[in-house]
């Protein structure tokens, strides 16, 4: 990188909930507290955040399968755009490991290619494979991802016309056992209530989705601490794909509507119980990119404090993926606001600034 001016961010910065600081310094794309001796300074003013979680985005992934390069850059730009400057990739059959060697686009936690059950799930997105291969294709994507793998948990069942979980629970324990001793964290998408109980009491860190989890259920993630990405704003097109397959799976479609129904009833079940709730929007497949501040807003509906709900994409997101905030010394990657987000979330929509390892990129 060459050599950057130092920048000034003056108003309030948000380091975290409660922690209001009178501005910062950007000095050599890190982040200061203190003044520096400078003569070229820019400065910027308003309310700042670290910069944005998407939790569950597909970079490199389109509706038919992998992406060129191009595509995914524009994909990675629009959630730049829009705040997001940190990604928790949950699943891409492509290589998006250049984009790490660009300073301009958000910085991305892999979890290496889906792996699901033989023809249970979209076509060209995952790993296809039966049981006996679990194991050894969630070593492969633990070694291959940044520290997750990513499991279809469940998906419809064509035999039985709905939803059903796609391992026995004797495959899962021994997956997830061997991801945890390669070092990742694992991750499931699951719609439905079946897969939850083994998932959960076989050690898995997270759920994608968690649109099945159930009262008696909740007391079981908030103990073991697994998290939940809702993804509320893919969950709203529900009543649209029950619509679609409701001639030739009317069980599933049934299904689908009353997770949709129930949808801010989890979420909000959840959050009250202590079960950790992150921000995450789907996007990449059918979903478009930059949604993030749609699915904060999806959380406050639901019940979440606003506060909570920021801390889902930002203070609280960024500490369960290991990544820093707007402590002294940090990567300068943060997003100015006209006014106070924790008073109103859809200021997240209209960013006044978004910085990037010390760059002002929007």
């Amino acid at each position: 990188m060459s050599e950057q001016p130092v920048l000034h961010v003056k108003g309030r910065v948000l380091a975290g909930p409660e922690d209001v600081r009178d501005g910062l310094w950007v000095v050599g794309g890190r982040i200061s507290y203190d003044r520096p001796a400078a003569r070229d300074v820019r400065t910027v003013e308003g309310w700042a955040l670290p910069g944005l979680v998407d939790a569950h985005c597909h970079v490199g992934l389109g509706a038919e399968g992998p992406v060129d390069a191009d595509t995914a850059e524009k994909q990675a730009l629009t959630d730049r755009e829009t705040g997001t400057l940190l990604i928790r990739d949950a699943g891409s059959p492509s290589d998006t490991r250049w984009v790490d060697e660009r300073d301009d686009l958000p910085k991305i936690i892999r979890a290496g290619r889906h792996i699901a059950r033989t023809r249970r799930y979209m076509r060209n997105y995952a790993h296809e494979i039966e049981p006996d291969e679990l194991v050894a294709h969630v070593a492969q994507e633990a070694r291959r991802g940044d520290g997750w793998v990513k499991l279809v948990g469940d998906w419809i069942d064509r035999d039985l016309g709905d939803l059903s979980a796609c391992w026995p629970r004797e495959a899962v324990e021994a997956a997830i056992a061997e991801a945890h001793r390669l070092g990742a964290r694992v991750t499931a998408h699951c719609f439905a209530e079946s897969s939850l109980r083994d998932l959960v009491e076989a050690g898995i860190d997270c759920i994608e989705h968690a649109t099945g989890l159930t009262d008696d259920l909740v007391p079981l993630f908030a103990e073991r601490g697994v998290a939940i990405v809702p993804t509320l704003v893919n969950i709203a097109t529900f009543p649209d794909l029950a619509a679609g397959g409701e001639r030739k799976y009317p069980r599933w479609s049934a299904h689908m509507r009353r997770l949709h129904e129930r949808r801010y009833d989890t979420v909000r079940g959840a959050h009250d119980a202590g079960i950790p709730v992150y921000v995450g929007t789907d996007a990449g497949g059918s979903l478009a990119h930059g949604l993030v501040a749609a699915e904060v807003a999806e959380l406050v509906t639901a019940g979440l404090p606003p506060v909570a709900a920021l801390s889902a994409t930002s203070w609280g997101a960024r500490a369960w993926l290991g990544r820093p905030g707007l402590e002294e010394g940090a990567p300068a990657d943060l997003v100015v606001y006209e006014s106070d987000p924790r008073a109103d979330v859809r200021v997240l929509a209209a960013p006044r600034r978004v910085v990037l390892n010390g760059r002002i990129v929007a």
